[in-house]
C-alpha cells in the first residue's frame, strides 16, 4: 500500500471512529428528547361539567405540545381518591398532578387562603389573574407549595362563585345564623359575618343542601352549578358573589415528578394552563347571561344585592382577611402584596 493510501485509509478510520464516538455520545440526549411520560391527574369537577371539558382540553393541548409524548391519563372528582386526600395523595406519590382549590388546605398552610379568592377584593378576574403573572402571585404559591414536597404549575382565574340557598338572602344581615358552605378564605369572612360554615368537598354540596345539613353554599360558577343540579336542591341564586368575586383553581404537581420532567415538558404544562385559563373564562362569560334564564325556568329566584350593603361590610371582610394570616409570615407578605395591587387598581382605599 503506498504513501498516500495508507494516509487515507488513517483518516477515514479516524472519520469512522470520530463519527461512532459523536453518535454515542449524543444517543442520551436523543433518549431523552423522545422520552415518553405518563402522569395520572385527578380534578375537582363531575364527569361531563363544562370546568372538566376544559380539564379534557388541558391534557389534550399538553399532548399536543410534546408530540404525544407526554401523556396525562385524566380523572374526574373522587375517582382516585376522594377529594379531601387528593393534597396528600400527591404529595405521597399515589398519582402525579391534581386541579384543586387552594383554599382546602388553608387551615394547614394559612398561604393558602389567598392563591383561591379574596372575598370583597379582586373585582374581576383580569385582576387576580395580573397579580400571580405580574405582582409575584405565582412565586408565592410555589414558595407555599414547596414546604409540602408539591409544586404548584398555574392557577385556572375565572370570575365570581354565586351563593346558593335555600332561604331568601337579601342582605348582609340576613346571613346571621345561617348555616353554609364555604373553604379558605372565604370562610373566614363568612364566618365574620355571622354564618355558621361547614367546609365541604365540591362534590358533597348537592348532598348537604339537599338534606338541609346546609342553608347555603358555594360551589363553582353558574353554568357548573346548575349541570351539577343546585337548581333543584337550592332555589334562591344570589350575586354578585361577593365571598368569591374572583377564584383560582390550582395545577399542582407531585414535586420528584415534576423535576424528573423534560424543559420541554414542563413548559407545555404551564403553556397549556394559561391557554385554559382564558378559555374557560371566556366559556363562563358567554354561558353566565344565558344559564340564568334555566335557572328561573327551574323556579329559582334570582336575588342582586346592592352595592351599598355590599361596601359596608367590606372594613368587616378585611379585618378577617389580616385575621386568615394567623400571624404566618408568607401569607402576610401574600396579603400585604395583594393589599398593595388593589390600592393601585383603586379597589380600595
Amino acid at each position: 500500500m503506498t504513501a498516500p493510501n495508507r494516509a487515507r485509509r488513517a483518516t477515514l478510520k479516524s472519520a469512522l471512529a470520530a463519527g461512532a464516538a459523536g453518535a454515542s455520545l449524543a444517543a442520551p440526549a436523543i433518549a431523552r428528547a423522545q422520552e415518553s411520560v405518563t402522569w395520572r391527574m385527578q380534578a375537582l369537577w363531575d364527569g361531563g361539567t363544562t370546568p372538566q371539558k376544559f380539564e379534557e382540553k388541558f391534557v389534550a393541548r399538553v399532548g399536543e405540545l410534546t408530540g404525544g409524548r407526554f401523556k396525562i391519563n385524566l380523572f374526574s372528582a373522587g375517582q382516585i381518591v376522594p377529594a379531601a386526600q387528593a393534597f396528600d395523595a400527591v404529595r405521597g406519590g399515589a398519582f402525579e398532578m391534581m386541579k384543586t382549590f387552594d383554599g382546602y388546605e388553608a387551615g394547614k398552610i394559612p398561604a393558602f387562603a389567598f392563591t383561591s379568592t379574596i372575598p370583597f377584593g379582586f373585582a374581576e378576574s383580569d385582576q387576580y389573574e395580573a397579580w400571580f403573572y405580574e405582582r409575584g402571585g405565582l412565586d408565592f404559591a410555589r414558595e407555599a407549595y414547596g414546604a409540602a414536597g408539591l409544586f404548584y404549575i398555574a392557577p385556572t382565574v375565572y370570575g365570581q362563585e354565586p351563593l346558593h340557598s335555600k332561604v331568601p338572602i337579601k342582605s348582609i344581615a340576613d346571613l346571621q345564623g345561617k348555616k353554609g358552605r364555604f373553604v379558605g378564605l372565604a370562610s373566614s369572612v363568612m364566618g365574620a359575618l355571622g354564618v355558621s360554615v361547614t367546609p365541604l368537598p365540591t362534590g358533597e354540596v348537592y348532598t348537604a343542601l339537599d338534606k338541609g345539613m346546609i342553608d347555603m353554599a358555594d360551589r363553582g360558577d353558574l353554568t357548573a352549578n346548575f349541570e351539577a343540579g343546585l337548581a333543584e336542591v337550592a332555589k334562591y341564586v344570589v350575586l354578585p358573589g361577593f365571598h368569591q368575586p374572583t377564584t383560582a383553581t390550582a395545577y399542582v404537581a407531585n414535586r420528584g415528578a415534576y423535576e424528573k420532567l423534560p424543559a420541554e415538558f414542563k413548559a407545555a404544562l404551564a403553556v397549556a394552563a394559561r391557554e385554559v385559563s382564558g378559555a374557560l373564562r371566556q366559556r363562563i362569560l358567554v354561558n353566565d347571561a344565558a344559564v340564568l334564564g334555566k335557572y328561573v325556568e327551574k323556579g329559582c329566584e334570582i336575588i342582586r344585592f346592592p352595592e351599598s350593603d355590599l361596601a359596608a361590610a367590606r372594613p368587616k371582610a378585611m379585618e378577617a382577611w389580616r385575621a386568615a394570616t394567623k400571624g404566618d409570615a408568607l401569607a402576610s407578605k401574600v396579603l400585604d402584596s395583594q393589599v398593595a395591587f388593589m390600592k393601585e387598581l383603586g379597589l380600595i382605599a
